[in-house]
C-alpha cells in the first residue's frame, strides 16, 4: 500500500507537461481567460479584439502609407486609372508584345475602385484612399484569422505576441496596404498559414492558388509546406481537387482578362515565368544587390524580431512539443524563400513582402519559449532563470514594438514629402486649363495620374539624366491596352521620344532640391515661383542610424533635409 502510494506521488509530481509548457501555468490560464495567457480552443481570443486593433493600424496605413516603389505606380495604379479615366501610364510589360501583366489582378480592384470613382466624379485622390482602404481590411481580415488560429492552437499569449508585432512592425504597416501583387500573396500566405492550422486543409490549397495566380507566382515557393502537408494530412482527393478547380477556374479567368485587354491570344502567367526563368530574363538591368541586401532590409523593417525569427530553428528542439511540427511546416517558408531570393541578382524590397507575417510569428513563437530554455522537466519548480525569462519576454517585445514605431515615423517623416507635394495641386486651378505638369529626377517617386487634377492636361518627363526606359502615356489612337508601341522594348533602353524637348512649354514642375552644388531649375527666381515646399530626407548625407529609427531629440539635428517643391512658371506680366 505504502508503496502504491510513493509511485502515486512520483507521478504527481512527474505530471505531464501540457503542449504550452506547464500544468502550473495551464491551471493560471484556465483561471485567468486573459490576453496574457490560454489554450485551446475555448480560451482562444475573441474576433473581435484581432479585428479591431489590426483594423485602426490597417486604416491608419491606408491613409498615411508612402508608395515605396515606383513599380506599384506605373504597373499597377496608372494602368488601373486608365481603366477608369481612359488615361495614364503605360510600361513596356503592358505592351501587347509582351503582355507579362495580369489585368484580372486590376479588375479585382477595379471592383472598388469603379464604384468608388462614380461616387467621388474628379476627386480622384478619393478613390486612390478607397483602394488603399479595401487592400487594408483585407489585410486585416487575413490576419484576423491568423491570430485567432494560433490563439487556438498554442494559446493567448502567442496570439498576443503576434497580434502585437502585425500591429506595429513597420514592414507589415508598410506592405499592408501596397498595390503589390507581393502583398497579395502575403495576404495569401496568411490565410492559408492560418486555415492550415485551423485544420481546413482544403481552403488552404485554395487560398494557396489564388495567391499564386492572382497574386505572384513565383511565390508558390513560400505557399509549398502548407501545400503539401495539406495533401497529406486531409482526404487527399478533396484537397486536391478543391486546389485543382481553383487554380483552372483562375486561369481560365485570368486568361480571358489577358485576351479582352491585350486584344489578342496571350496569357500574362506564363509570360512572366517565360521571361524571368525560361531564357530572355534580364531583370538585372534594373539593379543588382549583394547577398546581404534582404538581411539588412529585414532588420530596418523589424529590426530585433527578425534576427529572432532567424533562430526559430535553434529553438524548435526546446519547444518542440508546442511547434512542432505544425508551427515549423507555417514558418518554414521564411528559410525557404529568403535563401531563394538572396540567389537571385535582382533585389527589391517588396520581394520579401510575401513572407511578413510569418516573420512576426516566428519571432513571437521565440520570444514565447524563452522560459523553455530554462525548464526542467523533472521538476515542478521554477527556477531563478525561468522566472527572469518569463519577466523578459514583455519587455523584449516591448523594446521590439517602439523600435519598430520609431522605423516607422522615420519613414513616414523623412520621405512623406511627395504625396504631400502632389496633393498640393488642387490648390492651384489658377494655372489654366491645359497646364503641363514636368517631371525630372523625381520622376521615380510620380504618386499616380490619382493626384493629377483635371486642368492638367499632360505629365511629362524632362531630361536629368535618367537613360532608361520611361513609361508613356497608354496611347488611345494606337489601341489603349491592346496596342504594341514601338517605342517599348524589353532592355531598358531609352526611347528618344520619351522627353519633352522644349522644357519652356511647362506650366508646373516637382523637383528635390537636395542642395547640392550643382544648381535646381527652382533657384531661378526669374523663371519659378514655388507653391509648396516640404522638408525630405537626404539619404546619402543622413547618418544609418537616424535615417532609419527616429530618435528623440537627435534625429532632426542629426539627419540632413532638402526641400521636395512644387513649382509654377512666372507668367510673362510677372517679369
Amino acid at each position: 500500500m505504502s508503496l502504491s502510494s510513493a509511485r502515486q506521488r512520483r507521478a504527481t509530481a512527474a505530471s505531464p507537461l501540457t503542449d504550452d509548457g506547464y500544468a502550473k501555468d495551464a491551471k493560471d490560464r484556465r483561471r485567468h481567460p486573459g490576453c496574457g495567457d490560454g489554450d485551446g480552443e475555448d480560451g482562444g481570443i475573441k474576433w473581435f479584439l484581432p479585428f479591431l486593433a489590426l483594423g485602426l493600424l490597417r486604416h491608419m496605413s491606408a491613409s498615411s502609407n508612402l508608395i515605396h516603389d515606383c513599380d506599384e505606380v506605373f504597373n499597377y495604379w496608372e494602368p488601373l486609372h486608365f481603366l477608369l479615366y481612359r488615361s495614364g501610364f503605360q510600361t513596356w510589360e503592358y505592351s501587347s508584345d509582351f503582355a507579362l501583366r495580369s489585368y484580372l489582378y486590376l479588375f479585382i480592384h477595379a471592383l472598388v475602385a469603379g464604384p468608388a470613382s462614380l461616387i467621388f466624379g474628379e476627386h480622384k485622390i478619393r478613390v486612390f484612399y478607397s483602394v488603399r482602404i479595401f487592400l487594408g481590411l483585407i489585410s486585416t481580415i487575413t490576419e484576423t484569422v491568423l491570430v485567432v488560429a494560433l490563439s487556438r492552437r498554442y494559446g493567448k499569449r502567442l496570439a498576443c505576441y503576434v497580434l502585437a508585432m502585425l500591429c506595429l512592425s513597420s514592414g507589415c504597416f508598410f506592405a499592408s496596404t501596397s498595390f503589390l501583387p507581393s502583398s497579395f500573396s502575403m495576404y495569401a500566405v496568411t490565410l492559408s498559414s492560418a486555415l492550415f492550422l485551423l485544420e481546413k486543409y482544403a481552403a488552404a490549397v485554395s487560398v494557396a492558388a489564388a495567391g499564386v495566380i492572382l497574386g505572384w507566382p513565383f511565390s508558390i515557393l513560400v505557399f509549398l509546406p502548407v501545400t503539401v502537408y495539406s495533401l497529406i494530412r486531409g482526404p487527399f482527393g478533396r484537397v486536391f481537387l478543391s486546389g485543382f478547380l481553383t487554380s483552372v477556374s483562375l486561369l481560365v479567368l485570368s486568361f480571358l482578362a489577358d485576351y479582352h485587354c491585350y486584344g489578342r491570344l496571350t496569357f500574362s502567367v506564363f509570360n512572366l515565368l517565360k521571361y524571368n526563368v525560361l531564357g530572355g530574363g534580364e531583370s538585372h538591368l534594373y539593379g543588382t544587390e549583394g547577398p546581404s541586401f534582404y538581411f539588412r532590409n529585414g532588420f530596418n523593417n523589424f529590426n530585433f524580431a527578425f534576427i529572432l525569427a532567424l533562430l526559430f530553428l535553434g529553438v524548435a528542439p526546446f519547444a518542440r512539443k508546442k511547434y512542432a511540427p505544425d508551427l515549423l511546416i507555417v514558418v518554414s517558408p521564411v528559410y525557404i524563400w529568403l535563401a531563394f531570393m538572396s540567389l537571385q541578382a535582382h533585389k527589391e524590397e517588396r520581394f520579401l513582402y510575401p513572407i511578413y507575417t510569418l516573420i512576426c510569428v516566428a519571432a513571437a513563437a521565440v520570444i514565447d519559449s524563452f522560459p523553455d530554455f530554462f525548464h526542467d522537466k523533472y521538476s515542478s519548480d521554477q527556477s531563478i532563470f525561468e522566472k527572469i525569462a518569463k519577466g523578459l519576454r514583455p519587455l523584449i517585445l516591448g523594446f521590439i514594438l517602439c523600435a519598430s514605431h520609431s522605423r516607422t515615423f522615420s519613414m513616414l517623416n523623412g520621405y512623406g514629402a511627395p504625396l504631400q507635394i502632389y496633393q498640393h495641386l488642387e490648390y492651384h486651378e489658377d494655372s489654366g486649363p491645359g497646364s503641363i505638369l514636368c517631371v525630372g529626377s523625381e520622376w521615380h517617386r510620380y504618386p499616380s495620374s490619382f493626384f493629377i487634377p483635371s486642368y492638367i492636361s499632360e505629365v511629362r518627363w524632362i531630361d536629368d539624366g535618367f537613360r532608361g526606359l520611361l513609361p508613356f502615356p497608354f496611347n488611345e489612337t494606337l489601341g489603349g491596352t491592346t496596342a504594341a508601341p514601338a517605342y517599348f522594348n524589353n532592355k531598358n533602353k531609352a526611347s528618344e521620344e520619351q522627353y519633352l524637348k522644349d522644357i519652356g512649354a511647362c506650366t508646373l514642375l516637382v523637383e528635390l532640391d537636395l542642395r547640392r552644388p550643382y544648381p535646381s531649375r527652382g533657384n531661378d527666381l526669374t523663371t519659378w515661383e514655388a507653391l509648396a515646399a516640404l522638408p525630405f530626407l537626404d539619404r546619402e548625407l543622413s547618418p544609418a542610424l537616424y535615417r532609419s529609427f527616429f530618435v528623440p531629440y537627435r534625429w532632426q539635428q542629426n539627419n540632413v533635409f532638402g526641400l521636395y517643391k512644387l513649382l509654377r512658371r512666372l507668367r510673362t506680366d510677372q517679369h
